[in-house]
């Protein structure tokens, strides 16, 4: 950590150059004695990044910023505050705890946290920076948090861990066990230390598979932001023998938009009805269909599917859903000469269960995108491509 970057006139120059191209910043002539024009390419890009997705890091003078790459792997604010409403209590380890963002708002709702961080310069970094933001009950440590757990005396309340892709793992990780640590590797130690757990992980993880590998799983979150899924939230509860809740929630930077809630149980014991498209359609966000509580959508709101795998719904009324509603204008068996009306127009496309992609299907029939006209290109119960036409509620 160079606190040279933290000197006025330096910073002056990073806040002003923050819509630059960095390339003339790479070709110039050292600018400043004691920092090298790469750590102030660093600072501008990590700073860029932090605007939205960490905004109190952003606006708080002598921030030193992480390496952007390891801003793009934090958690934003947005879904670290989530994170931090699901506990309570008086200790927490964040034993992978990178940036600091998580154990910022943890601090919260927990007395005493302990932020854990293995590489000694980030370790750095997050301290100075949790600091300057005013957190008083944070410690922060450069420590394996494997090995704290380990020789912590005592329990703690809360262990929080958000696992990453080992070094020698090609490819994405849909397994726990492929992540650094193994969570069912180290499960029956951090049970000696704490009776709950909170695991983050990337959407990529197999829901079926994590389930396979973890005991005492008591609710899992699927956190959308922006209609995209971020995170999945694994809550473990020591000797947790119940139904695994499910609860899907879509955030923005004002907190909860949407959820909805169901459980494995209920979602093996559930029925969908089904229909052709009736007076509404209605799209789930992308939370929900994650967690895959398809048929719990049905029989909770009282609504049809198009297709077993379509994942669309339709109702005669509008009802609160957890996703997108429009208004059915018309429906009609997909085929080139019923598109042509549409030929050089404006709609907005989806594919949900359809044998061609949206680029394919503008390509063919070019569709412009935009306007208020929304297609849906889906598959019906008698496995014939429809094209639902659809205007916004």
């Amino acid at each position: 950590m160079n606190k040279n970057i933290l000197n006025t006139g330096i910073q002056d120059f990073i806040n002003k150059n923050l819509t630059t191209d960095t390339l003339s910043v790479a070709l110039s002539k050292p600018l400043f004695e004691g920092v090298s024009n790469t750590e102030i390419i660093q600072q501008i890009e990590a700073a860029k990044k932090c605007v939205h997705k960490l905004p109190t890091w952003f606006n708080t003078q002598g921030i030193y910023y992480p390496l952007p790459l390891q801003v793009e792997q934090t958690s934003s604010e947005i879904t670290a505050r989530y994170k931090a409403g699901l506990i309570r209590g008086k200790s927490l380890a964040d034993i992978s705890g990178g940036t600091g963002v998580d154990s910022f708002y943890f601090a919260n709702n927990i007395k005493q946290v302990y932020h854990l961080e293995i590489n000694p310069e980030l370790a750095e970094i997050a301290a100075f920076n949790l600091s300057v933001l005013g957190a008083k009950n944070i410690c922060s440590m450069a420590t394996d948090g494997i090995a704290f757990i380990q020789d912590f005396k005592g329990t703690l309340d809360w262990v929080y861990i958000d696992p990453s892709r080992r070094s020698d793992q090609k490819g994405k990780v849909f397994m726990l066990a492929d992540c650094s640590p193994s969570m069912p590797a180290i499960l029956p130690m951090l049970w000696n230390k704490t009776d709950k757990i909170l695991i983050k992980t990337a959407p990529l993880l197999d829901i079926s598979a994590g389930l396979k590998e973890l005991s005492s799983v008591k609710e899992i979150h699927a956190v959308a932001v922006n209609r995209e899924v971020k995170e999945l939230l694994w809550l473990l509860e020591k000797d947790y023998d119940g139904p695994v809740a499910l609860k899907a929630v879509l955030l923005n930077e004002n907190g909860l938009l949407d959820s909805f809630n169901s459980s494995i149980s209920e979602e093996s014991h559930s029925s969908a009805s089904f229909s052709l498209p009736l007076d509404y359609l209605f799209e789930p966000h992308a939370a929900v269909l994650k967690l895959g509580a398809f048929k719990s959508v049905s029989s909770q709101l009282g609504m049809a599917k198009l297709h077993p795998n379509s994942h669309l719904y339709t109702a005669h009324n509008i009802v609160p859903f957890p996703g997108r509603s429009f208004k059915v204008l018309n429906y009609f068996a997909y085929h080139k000469n019923a598109m042509r009306s549409f030929e050089k127009t404006k709609a907005n496309v989806s594919t949900r269960n359809f044998k061609m992609t949206v680029a394919a299907l503008r390509k063919k029939h070019h569709l412009q995108d935009g306007g208020s006209v929304y297609l849906f290109f889906t598959t019906d119960l008698e496995e014939k491509p429809i094209v639902v036409v659809c205007e916004k509620t």
